[in-house]
């Protein structure tokens, strides 16, 4: 597989969540889902403990049953009114762009059973049981894992998007799959190569108005 020549900005820039542009009926080979992961693993990890584990979805039966659970879970989400951009009513330009990705979202939402590749992160946990209190050091062991699948996704030609709405059914989705009561899932993966030439990178909050030097 020929990596595309990406300087490290770009490709830090321009892997975006891709929803629409899932190119659904191409197949997706497992060696190649297999070298992201193999760069998925050099991550960082919490005392080095590497407690992740990946599932990598490609049964077509499995797809469309987790793609129900996915796209009630949204279903749920959207009626809400949390995707339509309604906390940006003040800032026109932000609240159309939030309405452009809940477009896309729900696109996804109808579709994530049909995307060739679902591939689940999930960590490892004594009991299965999740800590009080803040969980970043739990879920740090395994984010920037995931984030780093989906650069090396995006070098090679696919696409991927950040999706944790299947978590509204974790516990089914683990008897669908078989993952042990100790292993708990974080992240979605849906990957496909993606239609088009390239992306851009996304429009964002001026840097001074998050940032704070010193104090808040």
């Amino acid at each position: 597989m020929t990596i595309k020549a990406l300087a490290p900005d770009e490709l830090l820039t321009t892997t975006r969540s891709v929803r629409k542009r899932l190119d659904l009926a191409r197949p997706v080979p497992m060696d190649l889902v297999r070298e992201c992961l193999e760069i998925a693993t050099q991550a960082p990890t919490g005392g080095n403990r590497q407690q992740w584990h990946w599932i990598v979805v490609t049964d077509p039966e499995l797809r469309a049953a987790i793609g129900g659970y996915y796209g009630r879970s949204f279903r749920a989400y959207y009626a809400s009114g949390a995707s339509a951009g309604s906390l940006y009513q003040d800032d026109p330009a932000r609240a159309a762009a939030q309405r452009r990705v809940s477009d896309s979202s729900a696109y996804l939402g109808e579709h994530m059973g049909d995307v060739p590749v679902l591939v689940i992160g999930c960590i490892t946990l004594p009991g299965g049981g999740l800590p009080e209190g803040n969980q970043a050091g739990l879920w740090g062991s395994l984010l920037p894992a995931a984030w780093s699948y989906m650069l090396a996704a995006r070098a090679r030609g696919l696409g991927t998007a950040w999706t944790t709405l299947h978590l509204a059914y974790e516990s089914e989705i683990a008897e669908l799959l078989g993952i042990p009561d100790e292993v708990r899932q974080g992240v979605l993966l849906p990957t496909a190569y993606y239609t088009g030439d390239t992306f851009k990178p996304a429009s964002r909050q001026p840097l001074d108005e998050v940032l704070h030097v010193d104090r808040w």
